[in-house]
């Protein structure tokens, strides 16, 4: 089974990050230029916080809030939540859905080496059925053909 390590080797495990002082407007340029739906938030070389494209809709409704003079770290969450490298498809899709996560932290050694979004690990979990569909595909065709074949060696004698 693949493994939250596994997902990241094959999407790649850059971590992007802003610091608390970054204005989210510049966050949100960040975000739309990269394609990603979180911010990590990194303060010195430690990982403080991560926004979200669900915090931005929380975000717009409090009194105040402008994009351009906030600044990320006032409004981002803390107390990051991780899983291990090697947590299997089901334990991540089992955080995701009892935590109500669409982002996670992946850690080794004590090291945060990548973030996963629940998409990521849908697109893995289906490859993998898929790839385990033909094998299993193969091995009926072959079984097939094996069958065949003796039986047809029976007709001729």
């Amino acid at each position: 089974m693949i493994t939250a390590e596994g997902i990241l080797e094959e999407k790649g495990s850059d971590m992007i990050s802003v610091s608390p002082e970054t204005f989210i407007h510049d966050a949100l340029s960040i975000m739309i230029d990269k394609r990603i739906g979180a911010m990590l938030v990194k303060q010195a070389e430690e990982y403080v916080g991560i926004w979200t494209e669900r915090d931005l809709m929380q975000d717009t409704l409090k009194d105040g809030f402008d994009t351009k003079t906030a600044k990320i770290g006032d409004y981002m969450t803390t107390g990051l939540i991780s899983v291990e490298h090697d947590a299997d498809a089901l334990q991540l899709a089992d955080q995701f859905l009892g935590r109500r996560l669409r982002h996670l932290l992946v850690k080794r050694d004590g090291r945060y080496i990548g973030m996963l979004s629940s998409g990521d690990v849908l697109k893995a979990a289906l490859r993998e059925r898929a790839d385990r569909v033909d094998e299993y595909s193969e091995i009926v065709k072959l079984e097939f053909y094996e069958k065949w074949r003796w039986q047809k060696r029976l007709q001729n004698k």
